[in-house]
């Protein structure tokens, strides 16, 4: 066997994407880029390391390697091209070595975090049935990495088809996994949280929004109170996220509208825009404008307008409030949804798009700027401060 020898790291990752140091397992690989370097026969010998029945060190190094590859576009690419290896990746999952099957949970991360790669888990490996079933074991260890690659296998509207057929046809339907999500310490071990953004992203669809809906499943109602997570961003985004567009089919809860005096804001600026997002939908239909403004919505948006800080957020409740003051739509067009727009106002309504993300990316660099001067200015006074007083 070939000496091993290790490469460095491949650098900042996109958001989602686990980075480790890439260790290149009996080949020699002379280039910069991995995925470059491993021509075929090179390819059937790592190949070859990825089995159940290999030496559990060697096993080890293999996936290693493999989990470097992922951390680099082209290594995901590379891997995407090779439905052995991702069937590999998957069979070792049940590996007895807890270190193997995490490795290559977290290259399956890694690898349905790139669009491009989808369809190759998708219908080469079909992936999802395989992990659908462990993630019903309440003692699975990975179960948080298998929320993971659902939520970004879901996330375009195509893969998420797939994914919603999946889990209803051949896995325990949406039924179970709303089960799960709200069931507190379903499993000790994990979280679960990303199976919020996996509810949001299934959403998407007309066939999941019409499960939420069903007044007599209260799904609405089972996922409200995590509205007010706090111990996790990202299950109560998920949900937010959830129900924001189930507000595309113009139906509010009526759980939403009786919030308790205590009530604190959003601190998560992603969520208080989803949520003026969710309030912008309703607004499309005549009912859901003159239910919003039957609930005072336009006092509490000034309000809101005036306490926030984030300018797309500050931007999103500007277009709310625009819609709240003007005057009703002529007949016909009283559903903004289904107005259907000349091409040359298109043209217009794109660059003043442009023209405003332009704006709100600037006010955002002031911002962040201001933020760090006070900072600065802070640890500055701090510095100066005579010993023993207090400030």
């Amino acid at each position: 066997m070939a000496s091993e020898r290790s490469m460095p790291s491949f650098g900042s990752l996109p958001p989602g994407l686990y980075n480790v140091p890439f260790t290149v397992l009996s080949v020699s690989l002379p280039g910069r880029q991995a995925a470059a370097m491993l021509n075929k026969e090179q390819t059937q010998e790592l190949l070859g390391f990825l089995t159940l029945d290999t030496r559990v060190d060697v096993k080890g190094q293999a996936t290693e390697c493999v989990l470097g590859l992922t951390g680099s576009r082209d290594g995901r690419s590379f891997l995407g091209q090779s439905v052995d290896m991702l069937r590999a990746l998957l069979a070792l999952t049940k590996d007895p070595s807890r270190a193997v099957a995490k490795d290559c949970y977290y290259a399956l991360v890694n690898l349905s975090a790139d669009v491009t790669i989808h369809q190759a888990l998708l219908r080469g490996v079909r992936l999802v049935p395989a992990l659908l079933a462990n993630l019903l074991d309440p003692e699975y260890d990975f179960s948080d990495q298998i929320c993971s690659v659902l939520s970004n296998l879901s996330r375009e509207e195509g893969t998420c088809v797939d994914v919603f057929r999946a889990i209803q046809d051949e896995g325990p339907g949406l039924a179970k996994i709303v089960d799960i999500f709200c069931t507190d310490s379903y499993n000790k071990k994990v979280e679960l949280h990303y199976l919020g953004p996996l509810l949001s992203n299934l959403t998407q669809l007309p066939e999941a929004r019409k499960f939420m809906l069903d007044k007599d499943r209260c799904v609405v109602q089972r996922l409200l109170p995590y509205t007010q997570y706090e111990d996790s961003s990202v299950r109560r985004g998920g949900v937010v996220g959830t129900l924001r567009n189930c507000c595309f089919d113009h139906w509010l809860p009526v759980d939403l509208q009786y919030l308790p005096e205590d009530k604190q804001r959003e601190k998560d600026p992603d969520i208080r825009k989803m949520l003026l997002e969710a309030i912008n939908l309703l607004t499309a239909t005549r009912n859901g404008r003159k239910m919003v403004k039957e609930k005072n919505a336009y006092v509490i948006l000034r309000e809101f307008h005036k306490w926030e800080k984030e300018p797309d957020v500050s931007a999103a409740c500007e277009k709310l409030i625009e819609v709240l003051i003007s005057d009703e739509p002529e007949a016909g067009m009283e559903n903004l949804l289904e107005v259907e727009i000349p091409e040359e106002m298109q043209g217009k309504l794109k660059m003043q798009d442009e023209e405003e993300q332009q704006r709100i990316a600037k006010e955002k660099e002031e911002l962040l700027k201001n933020r760090a001067g006070e900072r600065e200015r802070g640890c500055r006074a701090r510095r100066e401060s005579p010993e023993g007083l207090e400030r």
